[in-house]
């Protein structure tokens, strides 16, 4: 099917809420797993709503052979779009990424946080037949937090009706 550049948003856009609740902490910030099988890109957003006492967390990327995780390992990536402070400005920064990883806001609070992350197909570690994707998020914690949500948008489909959570 291909990209249809005069083709409906939902033709070319499969959306998934990958997570949502109060802390991406423990088992809330390991997300779901989608494959990339049928898409050439995927995009991903997280978006965090702080209370007070917020301690930030570590965000990294994860492939997989299969959507059950089989043989789980890191995927590398080098930037990501941040905003730390959405009341203050609307404005997405582009930010490098260090070691594979960066952390959320930590120690402020009251903070609505938006990150995207943009995964290519291609650098998922395909010949050893990785194609499944995840981001991981640890130890965000806040005290009165107000919530999160990460959401999983894939694009470019290779296929019509592609389906992400099936390998």
């Amino acid at each position: 099917m291909g990209n249809q550049i005069n083709g409906r948003l939902d033709e070319n856009v499969k959306t998934y809420i990958a997570a949502q609740g109060l802390l991406l902490t423990s088992t809330l910030g390991d997300t779901m797993y989608v494959s990339m099988k049928s898409y050439k890109k995927l995009q991903i957003l997280i978006c965090i709503a702080d209370g007070t006492t917020v301690t930030g967390g570590a965000v990294t990327l994860k492939q997989a052979k299969d959507v059950a995780a089989t043989d789980e390992q890191p995927l590398a990536f080098t930037r990501s779009l941040q905003n730390r402070d959405w009341a203050a400005g609307k404005v997405m920064t582009e930010t490098a990424v260090t070691a594979n990883t960066f952390t959320t806001v930590n120690g402020s609070n009251s903070k609505i946080q938006l990150y995207i992350l943009d995964v290519d197909s291609s650098t998922l570690d395909t010949e050893d037949g990785y194609d499944c994707v995840r981001v991981d998020v640890t130890a965000h914690a806040s005290t009165t937090p107000l919530g999160s949500i990460v959401i999983y948008n894939l694009y470019n489909p290779r296929y019509s009706d592609a389906n992400a959570l099936i390998d």
